[in-house]
């Protein structure tokens, strides 16, 4: 453990170093360099020595926490338990990414403290929760299907980055509505590194890794890496084709208080679709609100994602430009509707 901690804070020390910020910008609350270093005093002051009633989050090995640094800047704290398994892999994996990448779309990371009992990461706050708070959470503003549509394109350009903006793949390998944070702007932004993954070269034409051990959520996992362990960026596309499921639907990839035949999202519309129903998954919220020429595009997409053969479903950068056509065919069918509900939005026979 002294080792792997020794080696990780060298790593962090020379991404200061290497970085062009002086020390001024050092002390930035969004430095113009790659990374911060906190004092685990700065740490305890912006929450209130991780006061309970700010956890915000909670991670696979640790808490999120709602706290405020020197110049009122507002941040997430992530406090990773050093103590459980992986909690150390995990706060490399994600010092080591966020680092690095940088996208609109991406959760900015701020800095990091690090000793031998504490493994504590600070990025960007996200003001409005995450899209799941709003897909299912009963204290949360519903989204509307114009906002849903620009949440997903904005969280499947931050996956076409990862995939092909950087020298080598980024698989997220978490792909799930508890990741996508929203802020001030409702603009998405994907969070969630601990279980990435590097890839080779971008432009390799393979992009194999194989897990000794799955991780992740089991619902969002592709047939072909629960199978093998195999993992490659066309699992990132199915997990976000179940997402694009649970936003259409505003419920849970799986809710066990259903009848059986509609506990699982991609069973139950997969069930309605031979039937000719497939608009009874739609959430009620949203009834009357999607234009059929949108909805047969997202339906198309997200059915397209979801393909059991992993080479069959498409690149992110194809499902970039599909879901930013069903945004212009919904905004087209808008523009052209002449009969207003009561509360000025569009509606359209079921």
């Amino acid at each position: 453990m002294k080792y792997h901690l020794s080696s990780l804070l060298c790593f962090l020390k020379d991404l200061k170093k290497n970085s062009p910020q002086t020390k001024s910008s050092q002390n930035s609350a969004l430095p113009e360099g790659i990374c911060r270093e906190f004092s685990l005093a700065e740490i305890k002051a912006a929450t209130n020595n991780f006061h309970k009633k700010l956890i915000v989050g909670r991670t696979y090995f640790g808490h999120v926490y709602k706290g405020t640094i020197n110049d009122g800047t507002i941040v997430a704290v992530k406090r990773l338990d050093h103590r459980s398994k992986g909690g150390f892999g995990m706060f490399r994996t994600q010092a080591q990414f966020l680092c690095q990448l940088r996208h609109p779309h991406l959760v900015s990371f701020i800095g990091f403290f690090l000793d031998q009992n504490e493994m504590i990461l600070v990025h960007e706050y996200a003001s409005r929760g995450s899209l799941s708070d709003h897909l299912y959470g009963e204290e949360y503003v519903r989204l509307n299907w114009k906002q849903r549509l620009e949440i997903c394109i904005g969280a499947a350009r931050g996956l076409h980055y990862l995939h092909t903006g950087v020298k080598r793949v980024v698989i997220h390998h978490d792909i799930k509505p508890t990741i996508i944070l929203l802020d001030d702007e409702w603009s998405c932004k994907l969070s969630g590194f601990g279980l990435s993954k590097l890839g080779p070269l971008s432009m390799s034409k393979t992009l194999i890794r194989m897990e000794s051990q799955v991780h992740g959520t089991h619902a969002y996992m592709a047939p072909e890496y629960m199978a093998s362990g195999v993992l490659t960026e066309r699992c990132d596309v199915y997990s976000f084709g179940v997402l694009l499921f649970e936003v259409l639907c505003g419920r849970r990839v799986v809710d066990k208080t259903l009848p059986n035949n509609q506990q699982s999202i991609l069973e139950w519309a997969s069930e309605l679709g031979r039937e000719g129903t497939v608009y009874n998954v739609v959430d009620p919220y949203l009834k009357g609100k999607i234009a059929p020429e949108c909805f047969n595009k997202y339906l198309e997409i997200a059915r397209d994602c979801v393909h059991y053969e992993g080479n069959e479903r498409p690149a992110m950068g194809e499902v970039e430009l599909s879901l930013e056509l069903a945004l212009e065919l919904q905004q087209k069918a808008d523009s052209e509707m002449q009969g207003l509900a009561n509360n000025g939005e569009c509606m359209y026979e079921d």
